[in-house]
């Protein structure tokens, strides 16, 4: 029997909370589907062209704001969401499922991303050069692009709108977000603290909205580009229609990570790093650890400690104490993970421990997969191919460093990847040789730094801009030049 202490949730525009006038929906506790947790009504293409309109509206004033003052908001929000750091966890746990540790540290990094953008509002500047006349200075001028439509997935519901947002709104453009419609309860909650922080009406916007809507937001004249964190398959469709308008567009999608394991690694601290980058956020991030390749000398160690700390983890509600992995988020997602595992035992691989969903009183009426352990898999398996976003270790042994790159580029995906060695050769033709944007050294695939640019190779990304450090203000400027001459 489904529990109804649902939240009513409304789009935001123009500084007021609007009830939209679509489909209506439910959104429900991923550990215990009885539990309703939201309840909203879908955008229609005339909502969300009265936040987009109402975005372009504001855009001139906003724009003209200096830019120290749009920092002043910002700091108000990440204050806000520092001081609110336990509800805004608890209603992620709730919503997507993580447990409360990883919710909070979401929340922390979240406002830490958002100081980071206002501190850097009064860093904004141009250049000065030097021209080939004289009595002529040539000058630079970052100036804001406009209205940018930011579509943000469900697996960071807190932390990606708000790396999106704040640089937008620091550069000076105004914002439509439309988030995923499996968390809009917490981005509701984010739109709340950026209203109590004070930030002038229509400057940020939110719409929940179905993803068919995206296309017609995309061609809406005032939108002047678009970023978009998710799947490859819709990343792909966005990127197609806003080339039709020749739109700047950013993508991060997918990622099949690899975590190197050497012959010299600590196996110790390999087994940690696996199992942080593995099953953290149950696997539900796009850093996710995908692969773990590792020399044959080791690979038998290794893969006894990992089996053996898999089975110690804990899986639940993400609320109750010692919870160490709670569920993926839909029905669907569990599913796509099963699926894959499946295919795995399909094509001769061996599944060491997990590999089902559990059956247990406690999480019979969750999404619930347990972590899973997988070896003997090939380069050429579908599981070691495709992304799981679920909580699965797949092993693969290679021979040597050579080998262990080249099973780690044999990838469509190109966004993390990290390698466990003390050995300085080994480590060097790694950070030479892998092609990922991100490339660690004995730490796990999964985790930024807000202050370091993040972007990924190949299918992971559009690789045009960056996201996150000073970097990712790129994409929401463009640069006049001004030529002056004096007399």
């Amino acid at each position: 029997m489904a529990t109804k202490t649902a939240t009513t949730l409304k789009n935001f525009v123009n500084g007021e909370w609007v009830t939209p006038s679509g489909e209506l929906k439910e959104g429900v506790n991923p550990a215990n589907t009885r539990e309703v947790v939201s309840s909203f009504r879908q955008s229609t293409s005339e909502d969300v062209k009265q936040a987009i309109d109402t975005a372009s509206e504001t855009f001139q004033s906003w724009r003209n704001t200096p830019a120290p003052q749009r920092g002043d908001y910002l700091f108000k929000i990440a204050a806000l969401m520092e001081e609110e750091k336990d509800d805004l966890a608890k209603t992620i746990v709730q919503e997507e499922g993580k447990t409360y540790n990883d919710a909070a540290k979401e929340v922390g990094y979240a406002a830490g991303i958002v100081k980071y953008y206002a501190g850097e509002c009064r860093r904004l500047k141009g250049t000065l050069q030097e021209a080939d006349m004289p009595n002529v200075q040539i000058e630079t001028k970052p100036d804001p692009l406009g209205v940018v439509l930011v579509v943000t997935p469900w697996n960071f519901p807190m932390s990606i709108p708000a790396w999106k947002t704040a640089p937008a709104i620091a550069s000076g453009n105004t914002v439509v977000l439309k988030p995923s419609s499996e968390t809009p309860l917490t981005v509701m909650k984010f739109m709340d603290i950026v209203q109590r922080a004070g930030v002038p009406a229509g400057v940020v916007n939110q719409v929940t909205a179905p993803g068919k809507l995206v296309p017609e937001m995309v061609h809406h004249p005032a939108v002047k580009a678009v970023t978009f964190t998710g799947s490859n398959s819709v990343g792909k469709t966005i990127y197609e229609e806003a080339a039709k308008g020749m739109k700047r567009c950013l993508l991060e999608m997918g990622g099949k990570n690899p975590l190197i394991v050497m012959d010299d690694a600590d196996v110790d601290q390999a087994v940690q790093l696996a199992v942080a980058g593995a099953y953290g956020q149950t696997g539900q991030a796009c850093t996710a650890t995908g692969r773990v390749i590792v020399h044959e000398k080791i690979a038998k160690e290794f893969t006894d400690k990992l089996v053996k700390r898999t089975q110690e983890l804990k899986i639940g509600n993400g609320l109750e104490e010692g919870i160490d992995i709670g569920p993926q988020v839909n029905q669907s997602e569990l599913q796509s993970t099963l699926d894959l595992i499946q295919s795995a035992r399909d094509e001769g691989a061996t599944i060491l421990t997990g590999g089902k969903a559990p059956d247990t009183p406690e999480t019979e009426h969750g999404y619930f997969v347990e972590p899973t352990v997988i070896s003997g898999v090939k380069p050429s398996m579908t599981i070691a191919q495709q992304e799981v976003f679920g909580p699965v270790n797949n092993i693969i042994e290679v021979n040597d460093i050579d080998e262990a790159i080249a099973v780690a580029n044999n990838v469509d995906y190109g966004l993390s990847s990290a390698i466990c060695t003390k050995n300085l050769e080994y480590m060097n033709q790694a950070l030479d040789e892998i092609e990922a944007g991100v490339i660690k050294v004995n730490l796990t695939t999964t985790g930024t730094f807000f202050q370091a640019p993040f972007g990924g190779y190949k299918q992971s990304s559009t690789g045009t801009f960056k996201e996150l450090g000073s970097e990712a203000l790129d994409f929401y400027c463009q640069y006049k030049t001004h030529y002056i001459k004096s007399k």
